[in-house]
């Protein structure tokens, strides 16, 4: 595609400005390996200072307008006063994130373990996630649970998935308004014989007995090499069950890189299949959020690069010429109908997007300036001093 005619240049840039990418209080602060978590200069010490930061990308970038906490992480004493702050910001708080995965009590698990004590401690936290968001006005609550068993015979499989079935309607029964259940999934880690939720399907099951405020999250560094995750992707979209996406990228397990930096041709392919169902602007309800953690990056300007590239993915996949793709698909023409997405996906996008951002008043490159702007040196000299927040904080 070496040309994008004029109807199809509007429909693309306009379809590019309704985009919302969410980001994650977490990718701001100080993360690492098992091994070590490394610090940086001028990393976020609270909650509003990463609110700062997320609405330094939203400055730069024009699409991230909403930055997703996570409890208790990110507990304040007056959430309606951090909500009041990223207004001033230019932001709003976003997607509320459970954790019951790093206290002692929960060795054997939170909402499954076979102590009922531990149960009921975690369901609270969830029911006081549902407070937090009444706070802030948010409208997901998103739960990932690190719950699992390490060896065969540890734990009955099925009652544990009859608590994790009471915990969830509990949470979804707490839910008010337009609020909504988002249930995450996982592969493996930290249990490895068996985790509770570790699969798509385990994920809708229980949405789907829950009811319509009940949805599934796509994480896309949480499935097994070789997953076809688009595939996923349509059929959630299909059964109306596609609540929210965790972008990042994976070589080997859980790495959270930064998105589209393991493989760019699989979230063209990921936001092929949500522009092909209409599911990309806003109204639709899908949460497109980051997940990931910067280990050795940079963290304000990484957000930033993975911001771009899930707006190059998609810029890629609105420019899929839909007619000539259903009618090779029809006509059984293999070969086209491959021709056709690939002429979309290596065209150069970065062109597109320079002029987006130049009629959204926007620096043309986000990430240039950034670097101009002297944020980071200015943040570098202002947070001397306190704890900066990190895996724990």
């Amino acid at each position: 595609m070496t040309e994008i005619d004029p109807t199809t240049r509007r429909r693309v840039l306009d379809g590019l400005r309704e985009q919302r990418i969410e980001t994650p209080s977490w990718a701001y602060g100080n993360s690492g390996t098992r091994f070590k978590v490394f610090a940086q200069d001028g990393v976020p010490r609270d909650p509003y200072e990463k609110v700062a930061d997320a609405a330094t990308v939203h400055r730069f970038t024009g699409v991230a307008p909403t930055v997703a906490l996570h409890i208790p992480w990110d507990r304040v004493d007056d959430y309606a006063a951090l909500a009041g702050y990223a207004k001033e910001q230019g932001v709003e708080l976003g997607t509320i994130n459970a954790n019951v995965f790093q206290d002692d009590d929960y060795k054997l698990g939170s909402v499954t373990n076979p102590d009922p004590a531990v149960r009921r401690k975690a369901i609270g936290h969830l029911l006081e996630c549902v407070d937090v968001m009444d706070a802030t006005g948010s409208r997901d609550l998103k739960l990932w649970f690190s719950d699992g068993t390490n060896y065969p015979g540890q734990d009955s499989v099925r009652e544990r998935q009859d608590r994790l079935a009471e915990a969830l309607r509990q949470a979804h029964n707490r839910l008010t308004g337009q609020q909504r259940l988002l249930l995450e999934y996982k592969l493996f880690e930290p249990a490895f014989y068996m985790t509770d939720v570790p699969d798509w399907g385990t994920a809708y099951a229980h949405c789907l007995e829950l009811g319509e405020r009940a949805q599934v999250v796509i994480d896309t560094g949480h499935h097994a090499p070789g997953t076809n995750i688009e595939f996923i992707v349509a059929f959630l979209l299909r059964a109306g069950k596609l609540g929210a996406f965790d972008f990042n990228s994976r070589f080997y397990a859980d790495d959270d890189l930064m998105v589209g930096s393991a493989d760019p041709f699989q979230l063209f392919r990921i936001m092929h299949e949500i522009v092909q169902a209409d599911a990309l602007r806003p109204s639709y309800g899908i949460a497109f959020m980051l997940d990931q953690c910067h280990n050795i990056e940079p963290k304000v300007q990484a957000v930033i690069r993975s911001v771009l590239n899930v707006q190059e993915a998609t810029a890629k996949a609105l420019l899929v010429d839909v007619a000539a793709l259903t009618d090779a698909q029809r006509n059984g023409d293999v070969l086209e109908a491959n021709a056709v997405l690939m002429d979309a996906y290596n065209t150069d996008v970065r062109p597109l997007l320079r002029e987006l951002r130049e009629e959204m008043g926007l620096d043309p490159d986000p990430v240039a300036a950034y670097k101009r702007s002297g944020y980071l040196k200015r943040v570098r000299a202002e947070r001397v001093g306190g704890k900066q927040a990190g895996w724990g904080a």
